[in-house]
């Protein structure tokens, strides 16, 4: 026998035993069975939240439908006013009686949660979250589903890793899969779902977290295919490329939907301002709010909910280019209101709706001019709805994905790659952020720098200080001219300080007393916590 066959059986076991043994102990099939469990749990959370949102509109609107403008029609107009403020007065006080931070959760939530190691997402409060964004959805708010059911999925993902021992990327991975099934099972887009978890979630791609994130993916979309069927979301009429001639259009409609978006960011970021400089009750906000909505609505009742009536409308050449300027500016000021009177909401529907409006807009006006090369407005729309919400949620790839699935066209891949990739650098170049990074700055984490920053302005001197020893003196010298810490600094403030001083060791005071020394803290320390969070993270993102 060949020596090469009497040493294969050795070979083979020193190169899969290792293997095999790093797979176990990196919790890696326990990670693959929870993610089973956590995308059927996402799905069927999400299965009621849709439900929930039917039976509310079936109270005022008499059917558990999605074509709320068409039964919004009928309906007498006092109850088109009516129903969003009586709602909201339910919304404000539920906002005031079950959620502590006086807002419904969304995406920017979820991403800083996978920044703090997945945590931070509270079960009581989040399912109190859903509840009113379903219930404000329910009552014609103007906003979307997606990032209510996006929160939710992640804190059904989090309560589960707490019941686990699960390490930091167990906690990440285990987030993304709630979030992946969360997606899939409300867009009916299982591809989309997992490229979402990773592009706007967890920031980056890896094979260790890929697999479950899978698994939780396509769990969410048969559980949720079973109840709603697996047809796309909107229906669209046949379409082709009429000239290649058309691509420098395509070109024109990504500036347009940038410039569309970049104006729909600003109109949320200054209502939110203006509401928040109004010193009015909590719990009366979403009143107000809800009055607004119901009277644009008497007039435009595209506005209400997650508008998918009117985006598939749009789809099909259904509306005039007056109508769609019309609805184009309704749809903005009521999605404003909306989230500025804190009914629970995201941006993701009304992205799209803008942006089909806006690219049929664009189809009909290059219709008219070069009546021979232009495609239909319907066309048209599919790539405005894809350029605008991918420049607003800053998610290139997962949105693109997302409108293929969503209407099943595929055949214009380049077209809306192009007019999506021109869009974003449009909004970046004006705006500098997507809008779950302004909500993020607004509360004092600034991301764009990357997640290493943010872990050491985050990080306190706490968590490397050594405390003094027994019988030490813990009087500081008034007299020495060295810089001191405080337990609540953080790791950032003290590494500069250790190097503008040229220091190894600084005392660490009372921050009652800063003539008390409570403990010391070297460079040497802080320095090795900072470099073992960049390793993990780095080892994190490769495997």
């Amino acid at each position: 026998m060949p020596e090469i066959l009497r040493r294969l059986p050795s070979i083979i076991s020193g190169w899969v035993v290792p293997n095999l043994r790093t797979f176990r102990s990196s919790r890696e099939p326990q990670l693959w069975l929870l993610s089973i469990l956590v995308g059927l749990a996402v799905s069927a959370a999400v299965v009621v939240f849709r439900e929930l949102v039917f039976r509310t509109h079936w109270l005022w609107l008499g059917g558990t439908i999605e074509t709320v403008a068409t039964a919004a029609r009928e309906a007498h107009w006092l109850v088109i006013l009516l129903t969003p403020a009586v709602g909201g007065l339910l919304v404000g006080w539920m906002l005031t009686r079950f959620i502590p931070a006086r807002r419904t959760g969304g995406v920017a939530d979820v991403i800083e949660a996978n920044v703090r190691g997945g945590r931070n997402l509270s079960f009581r409060a989040g399912m109190a979250s859903a509840i009113v964004s379903a219930l404000s959805l329910g009552v014609g708010a103007s906003a979307g589903r997606e990032g209510p059911m996006v929160h939710l999925g992640a804190t059904l993902a989090t309560s589960i890793t707490k019941i686990f021992d699960l390490p930091v990327w167990g906690r990440r991975t285990l987030l993304g899969c709630g979030v992946a099934s969360a997606v899939s099972a409300s867009f009916n887009a299982p591809i989309a779902g997992v490229l979402f978890a990773h592009e706007v979630i967890l920031g980056h791609y890896s094979k260790r977290s890929f697999i479950p994130i899978v698994i939780s993916s396509v769990m969410g979309t048969l559980l949720s295919r079973l109840r709603f069927g697996g047809d796309a979301a909107f229906t669209i009429p046949d379409y082709q490329i009429t000239s290649v001639f058309e691509f420098p259009a395509f070109a024109l409609l990504g500036v347009v939907c940038g410039l569309a978006a970049i104006i729909f960011q600003f109109s949320l970021v200054a209502t939110d301002y203006v509401a928040r400089s109004i010193d009015i009750p909590l719990w009366s906000r979403p009143a107000i709010g809800g009055l607004g909505i119901g009277l644009i609505a008497i007039f435009v009742p595209e506005v209400l909910g997650v508008g998918y009536e009117a985006t598939n409308k749009a789809l099909n050449n259904e509306y005039t280019l007056g109508l769609l300027f019309v609805l184009i500016i309704a749809k903005t000021a009521a999605t404003s209101i909306t989230l500025a009177s804190r009914f629970g909401g995201g941006v993701f529907s009304p992205s799209l709706y803008i942006g089909a409006m806006v690219g049929g807009a664009f189809g009909l006006i290059a219709a008219k001019i070069f009546p021979e090369l232009a495609s239909s407005e319907g066309m048209y729309a599919i790539l405005g709805m894809g350029a605008v919400a991918a420049a607003v949620i800053g998610a290139p790839i997962s949105t693109t994905v997302i409108v293929f699935e969503l209407t099943g066209g595929y055949s214009l891949s380049i077209a809306l790659l192009l007019t999506v990739s021109i869009a974003i650098g449009i909004n970046m170049a004006v705006h500098g952020r997507s809008y779950f990074q302004w909500q993020l700055e607004a509360r004092g984490f600034n991301l764009q720098d990357g997640p290493h920053r943010f872990m050491a302005r985050s990080t306190q001197v706490a968590a490397f200080m050594t405390p003094l020893a027994e019988g030490e003196s813990n009087e500081l010298d008034l007299e020495s001219e060295e810089p001191t810490l405080r337990m609540d600094t953080n790791l950032e403030t003290a590494l500069r300080t250790f190097d503008e001083g040229g220091h190894t060791r600084l005392a660490v005071v009372d921050a009652k007393d800063e003539t008390r020394i409570i403990g010391w803290a070297t460079q040497v320390t802080a320095l090795r916590l900072y470099n073992k969070a960049l390793v993990d993270l780095s080892v994190e993102e490769h495997r």
